[in-house]
């Protein structure tokens, strides 16, 4: 920045641009407006000049300016928010002041001229003004760190190139002056030495940006505001302080050399990137002394292992003094320490070995689930972990499964129980071999120096007892043949005194037979057929039927065993087609598959043998049957069969000759599907044959005859006025109604005597009635004309003629049952109506 220039009423001639600040003193005009001489063009955040706000208004509290391109500052600054452009027209604006509390608003006009310097004449008697090197711009200034004065301690003088020529006044402003911390520095209004007033902490302030001013004694501004930085130089006055005051690490014991324990850091407020904080790592100290196991990396502080191992059970935790010293470890340097504490962390490194190599324990036979010996062992890793609590195997002499070993989490004891009964008179001892491990795998590093599982030998004493009969083996098998004879004698179930092996003195019981097929001799235990065995009937199939038989002693001890009796299976069963309606679409379909199955073993049944029984030539040449497979063969018809439906007798033969002939009813219907020809099955009505027509003559001559009867006795009572006094003469006849009806009984007179309903009176005589009862019609001719029919009683709708009061009903023989009508009629009505259908 040049200098400040002389205003225009001073002598020297002078060109350029010229930048100065007139401030008006008067009170009343400093409100009104403010003028800055300022040059053609201002960058942004460039300082135009400093307007005394206090002078306007003290009470101020808010200060705004009116043109965005200008912002003010609390102490009256005015910086340029963009760059600006200052023609040769004046430019201004309006700063604002407000006081909120009073609400006060003043304001003070700015204006911003840019102005050229006017040529004078130099007097003869003027000295030339000579210009020397410019000294306004910013100065390298900077103070030692504690510095101990004495103060006021002089930094540097700050000097205006006006200050030649005029009378110059300096001040400052910023951090240290008017702004925390206050009063640090001041500057000598006449001269521009600038002093510091106390000692500076570095750590605190860095570095002080003050602003210098240069104004005339009148106000104008000689220079532009000149920022002068004030950097702290750094002392080595803070201590390097570790991070922690205690660290805590853990390294497990089984560690390889060189493993990374930890990392300690510690931090220096001093200046980054200097001698005074360029720190240093080392031990110290380590506790217990023996030798070092640790190192630490004097830059980084990473703690490692230089120990090929590490011993938890005899030492299981390590304390170290960490120290660190700035001044990369020059004995100048400031140190401080802090405390590592290394827990030894557990390893499977110690297998648990027995306290003793050979055990004994007894039991008694026959006794399970019990306990019978504890083991102890030692172990020198750490209690209630896995790498302490063991695991106990049987590895030898257990091969039947007698005995169970187990761990006692609470003493980590070997349990060894009896879960499967031991049989003295089998062995009296057993010798097993016990081994212990721990839950956790054994450290891999540590392998090669210990040795093979850990052993121990326990013999087991079985002690004798006085017990009953044994059933042994629990199932005996005898094998009998299908269909034998009743009474076939077999050896049954056998069990022994096993005190002295032998069979005799025992007795025998048949707890449970499904089928009750055997008997069982008490003494001997033989058995007999009571019932002829089918190996068919048994559910489910099975070849094998069971018997449970107790066996008691001469003291009541008693044991339970199963006699599995092996059916041997006999041909007694021919094969059987399942079939037995089948319907075929003509001509979608051209055969029919049918198949068998034989109830008997494999080895009697299939293959299958399928033909047609002995029929009529015609169903020969209508049906042809070839083998699918073992069980199944294809019936086919040929092509010009009539629809209609046939009977086709079919034998089907097993591998050794039984067979069975079977009828299938095949019905050869005009479909695409078989259940469409089902439904019209159903639906079709019945066409009659000659054999239904001569029924249905036969049924109506029937009934002539009772018409004829009927008008017989009309004119027979029109002859007669009076009831007979000899009612053996009259005639009842009940109809044959299915619903509750008034049935009438008239007599031989033609007279219509009394009414007989479901338990109605009437008279007997020669009668004919139908009885229906359950659905069967049963039409009598009963005769007899002397005897007295007493009461014809009637439950519901079934007509019931008692014996007659004063004498006996005389029945000839000829009785025809609706089921012998039904027998005679039904095979010529189907015939008619087969017939209908091919005609």
């Amino acid at each position: 920045m040049a200098a400040a220039e002389p205003p225009i009423p001073l002598r020297g001639a002078l060109c350029g641009l010229l930048l100065t600040l007139t401030v008006f003193n008067f009170a009343c005009e400093a409100c009104k407006m403010v003028t800055f001489n300022v040059p053609s063009r201002l960058e942004a955040d460039s300082i135009v000049g400093r307007v005394n706000l206090k002078e306007c208004l003290r009470s101020a509290d808010l200060i705004r300016s009116g043109d965005p391109d200008f912002r003010v500052l609390d102490d009256g600054s005015v910086y340029t928010a963009s760059t600006v452009v200052v023609s040769d027209e004046k430019r201004s604006f309006t700063i604002w002041l407000y006081d909120t509390k009073t609400r006060t608003q003043k304001e003070i006009k700015v204006l911003l001229e840019h102005q050229k310097k006017v040529l004078r004449k130099r007097h003869a008697k003027e000295a030339v003004l000579r210009r020397s090197k410019r000294r306004w711009a910013p100065i390298p200034c900077s103070m030692q760190e504690n510095s101990l004065g004495p103060f006021p301690l002089f930094l540097q003088q700050v000097q205006s190139d006006a200050a030649q020529n005029y009378t110059i006044f300096y001040s400052i402003s910023g951090h240290g002056v008017d702004q925390e911390p206050l009063n640090l520095f001041f500057i000598e209004r006449d001269t521009g030495n600038l002093y510091c007033t106390r000692p500076v902490d570095r750590e605190e302030y860095e570095v002080f940006d003050l602003i210098a001013y240069a104004s005339t004694a009148d106000g104008y501004s000689a220079d532009i505001p000149l920022p002068l930085p004030i950097r702290v130089e750094d002392e080595n006055d803070n201590h390097p302080i570790f991070t922690e005051a205690i660290y805590n690490f853990e390294v497990p014991e089984s560690s390889r050399l060189g493993t990374t324990v930890g990392v300690v850091c510690a931090t220096d407020k001093d200046e980054p990137d200097t001698m005074h904080t360029r720190l240093k790592y080392s031990i110290l100290e380590q506790t217990p002394k023996s030798p070092g196991l640790f190192s630490v990396h004097p830059r980084t502080g990473v703690i490692t292992t230089v120990a090929h191992y590490l011993d938890r059970e005899t030492v299981d935790k390590y304390s170290l003094i960490m120290k660190v010293q700035d001044m990369d470890g020059q004995v100048f340097g400031l140190i401080s320490t802090s405390t590592c504490i290394i827990t030894i962390k557990d390893s499977n490194d110690n297998a648990p070995t027995f306290k003793q190599n050979t055990y004994e324990a007894s039991v008694e036979e026959n006794a399970y689930n019990v306990e019978i010996l504890r083991i102890s062992v030692e172990d020198k890793d750490l209690i209630n972990t896995a790498n302490w609590r063991a695991n106990f195997t049987i590895l030898k002499g257990n091969e039947n499964g007698h005995f169970k070993i187990s761990t006692d989490r609470e003493t980590n004891e070997g349990v060894l129980y009896v879960v499967k009964p031991l049989n003295y008179e089998e062995n009296q001892q057993v010798i097993l071999e016990i081994g212990a491990s721990n839950e956790a795998p054994f450290s891999r590093d540590f392998t090669f120096r210990t040795t093979a599982m850990n052993r121990a030998v326990v013999t087991v004493h079985v002690r004798d007892q006085d017990e009953g009969p044994e059933c042994s083996p629990a199932a005996q098998y005898v094998r009998i043949q299908e269909n034998s004879a009743v009474g076939s004698k077999i050896n049954g179930y056998k069990a022994y005194d096993p005190e002295t092996r032998s069979t005799s003195g025992l007795r025998y019981k048949k707890l449970h037979d499904p089928q009750g097929w055997i008997a069982i001799n008490e003494m001997s235990g033989s058995i007999t057929t009571s019932k002829i065995l089918d190996r068919e009937a048994m559910t489910p199939r099975n070849d094998l039927y069971n018997i449970t038989v107790l066996a008691i002693d001469q003291d009541g001890r008693s044991c339970t065993g199963t006699l599995v009796v092996n059916i041997e299976d006999i041909n007694d069963n021919p094969p059987e087609i399942l079939q037995s309606y089948i319907t075929i679409c003509k001509p979608k379909m051209r055969y029919t598959d049918i198949s068998a199955v034989d109830p008997d073993e494999p080895i009697h049944g299939a293959p299958f043998y399928f033909s047609l029984a002995n029929t009529s030539p015609e169903t020969n040449r209508m049906w042809t049957l070839t083998k699918v497979n073992d069980t199944a063969a294809r019936l086919s018809y040929q092509k010009n069969a009539e629809f209609q439906e046939y009977s086709v007798p079919i034998t089907v033969k097993d591998r050794e000759g039984q067979s069975a002939t079977k009828t299938l009813r095949i019905n050869l219907c005009d479909c695409t599907h078989p259940s469409q020809c089902l439904a019209t099955r159903r639906s079709a009505g019945v066409r009659l044959g000659k054999w239904a027509i001569l029924a249905i003559l036969l049924g109506i001559a029937l009934l002539f005859s009772v018409l004829l009867t009927l008008v017989c006795g009309v004119v027979g009572a029109k002859k007669r006025k009076g009831f007979p006094e000899d009612l053996a003469q009259q005639n009842l006849i009940i109809s044959n109604t299915e619903a509750p009806g008034d049935d009438k009984v008239c007599s031989t007179n033609g007279f219509m005597t009394q009414t007989v309903n479901n338990s109605g009176q009437g008279f007997c005589g020669t009668m004919g009635s139908g009885v229906k009862n359950g659905g069967q019609e049963t039409i009598e001719m009963v005769k007899g004309g002397h005897q007295t029919l007493e009461s014809c009683r009637g439950t519901g709708h079934h007509h019931t003629l008692d014996s007659c009061r004063g004498g006996h009903v005389e029945m000839d023989n000829c009785r025809y049952s609706y089921s012998e009508w039904h027998n005679f009629t039904q095979p010529r009505l189907g015939e008619d109506s087969i017939r209908g259908h091919t005609g």
